[in-house]
């Protein structure tokens, strides 16, 4: 029996389907999607805040108000929860842990450089959002979770 498990694996591989062992063959498209969502939800914040928050240029992005902040934290997210995919470099290997951490402790250090800082800070984004810092916050550590479900 074991002979026959082996022939599986190796007409697989001939067939130049992967294996078990490999998983899915790595995606260009799909790593270049998720940087290319993830930055232009930065991007988009960045326009909003130094161009289009004061009204006089780009007004329906200023009419927007707090909801650019929705759509560039949404865009990341989104960014980075493609990149959790086994076909990206940031879904496989070492790759999950490096995401998964880095997601948990993003999140975390939002949350505690917002108390710290307080609402009246000077740092744009911190201060433009208030109370939904934490939103952001927790936001990175459910990106972190994707990853985790990824982790073997």
């Amino acid at each position: 029996m074991p002979d026959s498990s082996r022939n599986k694996t190796r007409g697989a591989a001939a067939k130049g389907l992967p294996s078990r062992d490999q998983g899915p063959a790595f995606s260009v498209v799909r790593t270049a999607v998720a940087a290319v969502l993830a930055l232009l939800g930065i991007v988009w914040m960045a326009v909003y805040i130094n161009v289009a928050q004061d009204g006089d240029q780009l007004t329906w992005m200023g009419d927007l108000g707090r909801w650019n902040f929705l759509i560039g934290f949404g865009l990341f997210f989104l960014g980075l929860a493609v990149a959790a995919h086994p076909g990206t470099p940031l879904g496989r290997g070492r790759g999950v842990v490096v995401g998964m951490l880095g997601c948990f402790l993003l999140g975390l250090i939002w949350i505690v450089v917002y108390y710290i800082a307080g609402s009246g800070s000077s740092i744009p984004v911190l201060r433009n959002l208030d109370q939904y810092n934490l939103v952001v916050g927790i936001g990175f550590m459910a990106v972190g979770f994707m990853y985790a479900t990824r982790w073997e």
